[in-house]
């Protein structure tokens, strides 16, 4: 498994300074840190590998998924099976990616603490765990749901936590839609557990839109920690290529990922309520990149868009749902 680092040059003219203060020392201080947190794990070392935040956030859309597939009447069931294996594979992939970033993450300020990272958690802790919930989630959507909804589960997973993380991530500027591939299948696991594998226009119409959500909601975290991609050696696009190119990215996605989140309802999936709020939402998206355009203060802008990709992700998953009654 190789991991070698891309050596990174800096954009012209704007963007990140070519490395802070901060980032010069954490080279100097990642050892003493790792001394001072080698200290015996405990059960909630174990549970931050499996990254609770974004876990929840794919069960929230895994659960929406099923939701609107089964037309607001789940077999409650299959319903648990499906979010309990989706939540492991999930949880699998997060821990993997720490175990397999635990070479750069010492070098971000953001990432420094991770438990491998720091030596709170072994490595091969971290990997024995991660390869566990993986074995037991995928036994549990083969057995129990289906094996299209597993399947989708092992793209998802093959893609977030080797692809990605491995390759892509360290290699190009691209890997943020890439690897908005494992972003965007929990919501297909959802349909598919509902509907006993079955994928139909709208089930793509929903992979799509959480696929050209994620460059929006991804990239603006990017510009923010832009110093410490660098420090580390990541080819993020606001690295490679600054934060004009970076918010242009930004509003082209949003701009293609608002009519397509309108789909559902123009294939009879979805409410007329349904179709107001993800107008209303999508178009607030727009107007947030555009604003991005013409801002003078770029990290103030950067940390509005994040929280609204956030507000609007609990708006789609939210209207998956409440998109269902009166069919």
């Amino acid at each position: 498994m190789s991991r070698a680092t891309t050596v990174v040059h800096p954009a012209p003219n704007e963007g990140c300074d070519v490395m802070s203060t901060k980032s010069m020392v954490l080279g100097q201080t990642q050892h003493a840190t790792t001394a001072q947190d080698k200290t015996r794990p405990t059960w909630r070392d174990y549970v931050q590998l499996t990254k609770v935040g974004i876990t929840v956030a794919n069960l929230m859309a895994a659960f929406a998924g099923f939701w609107m597939a089964s037309r607001g009447n789940p077999d409650l069931g299959r319903l648990w099976w499906t979010l309990l294996g989706t939540a492991l594979v999930v949880a699998s992939g997060a821990t993997l990616n720490n175990y397999v970033d635990r070479d750069i993450d010492h070098r971000m300020e953001r990432t420094r603490h991770r438990v491998v990272a720091s030596g709170k958690v072994p490595a091969a802790h971290a990997l024995a765990l991660g390869l566990a919930l993986g074995v037991a989630g995928f036994a549990i959507l083969i057995a129990l749901v289906n094996w299209v909804t597993a399947l989708c589960g092992f793209v998802g997973w093959l893609m977030y936590a080797y692809i990605y993380t491995v390759w892509l991530k360290r290699t190009t500027s691209l890997s943020t839609v890439l690897g908005g591939i494992a972003g965007a299948m929990p919501p297909l696991m959802g349909y598919a557990g509902a509907t006993g594998g079955a994928l139909d226009a709208c089930a793509w119409a929903l992979f799509f839109t959480f696929f050209l959500w994620q460059p929006p909601h991804f990239l603006p975290l990017a510009m923010r920690r832009c110093d410490d991609y660098r420090a580390a050696g990541i080819p993020m696009l606001p690295v490679v290529r600054g934060f004009a190119a970076t918010k242009q990215q930004i509003l082209l996605y949003a701009s293609v990922m608002w009519p397509v989140s309108l789909l559902p309802y123009a294939l009879g999936d979805a409410n007329l309520a349904y179709l107001i709020v993800m107008f209303l939402l999508g178009l607030g998206f727009v107007a947030a990149g555009l604003r991005g355009m013409n801002t003078e203060d770029d990290i103030q802008w950067a940390n509005r868009m994040f929280r609204y990709s956030l507000v609007y992700l609990t708006g789609l998953c939210a209207m998956m749902v409440v998109g269902t009654v009166g069919l």
